[in-house]
Parts: structure tokens; C-alpha cells; sequence
């Protein structure tokens, strides 16, 4: 948020808690130890009725059972992709030490992200149609496909009656969750649980994705997904997420809450589906509005997060658009894609950015972009190895499929308890 806006309602957006479930991690401390270190997790498709689809490496979520976490009565009308947020809110709960039951249910939110809903739940209820017949369809189809399941099914599960929402948005919806939330904050509501979380990976969805010219179908895990190279052939999608716990600052502070990161600036635009040059203008008009309502100017931007779809066009437009916006100092500032090792999973794909920058501002590192060595962009691309760098401000940047355009800039919070 701007100084203007923050002085006028008093009431700044703060992270307290994160929660991830991702190709290369469940849980805050394994999923950065693969980022830090370059982990490429991309694999061969194993999804059951996936495996003969042209799609060949994806990022999956394995070894994660719901039903460990996630009572019976949720489990039986959802989703993966709400088993995900579900689990990774249970975990952004617990890392922000926020007892639910001693909230005023009237004073918690929750908004999410989804641009493919429940393709597995509806994919299993397809076949019963097909195969046995309407009465051996489940009631909960009508509900467990639903882009707002997750937002439903979090709110129900935690006693949660605060202002609630969903965006039924593809890749930039990971980053405009932050601006609904910190929206609902200035408005009064004290704590949002906020996020993405997708499961793309059933034979229907598979089946949808492949219409996407900028899907990749290479078969090397290893040459599937490399942006900003002259090797790129589109994105791997992968499944997973994050969810957060935003808080307004004196409310955190009032409980002892530990700061993660501050939301400082947000900004989205929209450029359409006639060709990706034409987002390096919208691109670059969501970065200075983000600036703009950071107060902050481009010399302030330690670290970008690049949306590295991983095709040319798009790739040398977004590298015009950091250009365009951050002048000189984007020769300057590192670029990094850690979802070259684990996928691109749609409206998590930005939210799991979020995460990993906030982490990165956290340990001062600047984590690599796993598989790939030579750039052909006038970039500073992290590679090889993760960096070390006093990092007080990171820039996420996302695109959607569908012409959105997004643009999120955190800053550091104190190591001390507020």
C-alpha cells in the first residue's frame, strides 16, 4: 500500500504466516531447502489416465495423503486442490501461532485463487455418469469442482464468518489475492487467509491444457521448462501451493505475532490475448504501480521474481517490461525462476513466488533457476547456485494465460517479535 493510503486508514497489510504444499516440498523448511539449493523435482506424468496424454513432465505432489491431515467428513466433498489449501492453511495457521477459536469469527477472511478447480473430483464423478448412471452421481459435484470450494471449505473447517472471496483467475490471481486481502484489511477485518492452490494434473484437465500453444510437451524433465533460453519451449504446469496469514499490523503486534514480510505495493493490468508483446507494456504498468503504491522508486527493488513463462515472445517481453520499468537498475538487480525446477502451477504458480521471495528476504539469499545455464535476455538470471545479497524489497511478477498482467512488491519485516 502507499504512505498516502496506509496514513489516511492506519491499517498496513503484514504476513505473519505461510504454509506450502509443492512438487519439491510440503511445509515451509523442505520446500526452501529444495528452492535454495536448485532442486529440480520435474518428472515424468504419472497421474493415473494421464500417462498416454502428450503431455510427458509435469511437477506432482507425491507422497502427499490427505487423509493425514484433512478429517473425513471434508475429505468425502472435495477436491485435491482444496486437500491442498486446506493443508497448507492448517500450516500458514500454525506458523503464525494464530489460535483460530480465540479469533472473533466475525474478524477472520479468507480469499483464494483457482483457475482450474476441481478437475479430479469431477473427472471421478464423470465416469460414474458414463458408466452406471445420474444416481451414482454424488451430491457434492455441484460444489467440490468450484473455483470457491477452497475458500468455502477453509471457512467452514476453521468457524471463519469474515468477509470472503475467490478469484476464478489463471496465473496472476497468486499475487491479486494479496490486493483483495489487504482491501478486506483496510475495510476493518483484522486477519485474511489468503492464497492459490491448484491440481491440474487429472486426465480432463489435461485433456483442457493442452489447447494451450504455450504448454510444453518436451519429454526431458530436464529440457522441458527453460525461459529466457534459446532452448524454450513453453511451461511445465505443475500441482500444489501456498497459503498465508495476512494480518493487519496492530493486530499482529497486539498478540506478540512474529512480521514475515510487509505487503507493501500491489498493481494488476490487462493486455489481452492478441500476442505476448503486447504485455510488456501492460507488465511494466503493473510494476510502477506497484512501485508507486510502495512508495518505493527502482532502486529499491533488491531482487525480482520473474513470471519466465517460457516462451520467446513472452520471455523477451517480460524482460523489456523489468527494462522499461526499473530503467538501469534492472541491469542490476538479480532475476531468478525457481519454478523452473518444480513447475508452473497456474494461479500457485505466484503464490509459491511469494512464498520463496519472502523466504529469500528472510535468509538473504537469492535462490537459482534450476536447469538452466545460458540466458539470452539481457538479464542478471540467477543460476547455478543460490546468492547471497542484502535483500530488503523483492518484486513478484506473474502473467496469465488470458492477458493479466500483475505485479507484487514485499518488503523485509524486523527479526524482532512486533
Amino acid at each position: 500500500m502507499s504512505r498516502r493510503r496506509t496514513e489516511r486508514t492506519g491499517r498496513q497489510a503484514v504476513v505473519t504466516g505461510l504454509g506450502v504444499v509443492a512438487p519439491n516440498g510440503v511445509g515451509t523448511g523442505p520446500f526452501w531447502k529444495a528452492v535454495q539449493q536448485g532442486t529440480a523435482v520435474l518428472g515424468p506424468v504419472t497421474r493415473e489416465g494421464c500417462t498416454h496424454l502428450p503431455l510427458r513432465v509435469a511437477g506432482e505432489v507425491r507422497g502427499f495423503d490427505p487423509a493425514g491431515v484433512i478429517e473425513d467428513r471434508y475429505l468425502v466433498q472435495t477436491d485435491r486442490f482444496t486437500h491442498f489449501a486446506m493443508a497448507a492453511a492448517e500450516l500458514a495457521l500454525d506458523d503464525a501461532h494464530l489460535d483460530a477459536a480465540q479469533q472473533a469469527p466475525f474478524g477472520v477472511g479468507v480469499v483464494t485463487a483457482a483457475g482450474s478447480g476441481g478437475g479430479e473430483f469431477g473427472q471421478g464423478e464423470l465416469q460414474q455418469l458414463w458408466g452406471q448412471g445420474p444416481h451414482f452421481v454424488g451430491p457434492y459435484q455441484s460444489i467440490a469442482w468450484f473455483y470457491a470450494a477452497s475458500t468455502g471449505q477453509i471457512s467452514i473447517r476453521g468457524g471463519f464468518r469474515g468477509p470472503c472471496g475467490v478469484l476464478a483467475n489463471d496465473e496472476a490471481g497468486g499475487l491479486d489475492v494479496f490486493a483483495q486481502a489487504c482491501r478486506t484489511i483496510r475495510r476493518g477485518t483484522d486477519v485474511v487467509i489468503a492464497g492459490a492452490t491448484e491440481a491440474p494434473l487429472a486426465p480432463y484437465s489435461v485433456v483442457c491444457q493442452l489447447g494451450y500453444p504455450e504448454l510444453s510437451l518436451a519429454g526431458d524433465p530436464r529440457r522441458a521448462y527453460l525461459p529466457f533460453t534459446e532452448d524454450a519451449c513453453g511451461f511445465v504446469p505443475a500441482e500444489g501451493g501456498a497459503m498465508f496469514v495476512v494480518e493487519e499490523e496492530t493486530a499482529a503486534r497486539r498478540r506478540g505475532a512474529w512480521v514475515r514480510a510487509v505487503v507493501a505495493g500491489h498493481c494488476a493490468t490487462f493486455t489481452g490475448t492478441a500476442g505476448w508483446e503486447k504485455s510488456r507494456h501492460g507488465l511494466a504498468r503493473a510494476i510502477q504501480g506497484a512501485l508507486e503504491e510502495a512508495n518505493c522508486s527502482p532502486r529499491d527493488v533488491d531482487v525480482v521474481f520473474a513470471d519466465a513463462l517460457g516462451i520467446p515472445a513472452a520471455d523477451q517481453a517480460e524482460a523489456l517490461a523489468i527494462a522499461d520499468a526499473l530503467g538501469r537498475r534492472a541491469a542490476e538487480v538479480p532475476v531468478t525462476a525457481p519454478k523452473t525446477g518444480f513447475g508452473r502451477a497456474y494461479s500457485a504458480a505466484s503464490a509459491l513466488d511469494v512464498s520463496i521471495a519472502m523466504l529469500a528476504l528472510e535468509h538473504g539469499v537469492v535462490p537459482p533457476t534450476p536447469n538452466i545455464t545460458e540466458v539470452r535476455h539481457d538479464l542478471d538470471l540467477v543460476t547455478g547456485r543460490a546468492r547471497r545479497a542484502e535483500l530488503r524489497t523483492a518484486l513478484v511478477l506473474s502473467r496469465g494465460l488470458m492477458g493479466c498482467n500483475s505485479a507484487l512488491l514485499l518488503r523485509r519485516a524486523g527479526d524482532d517479535r512486533l
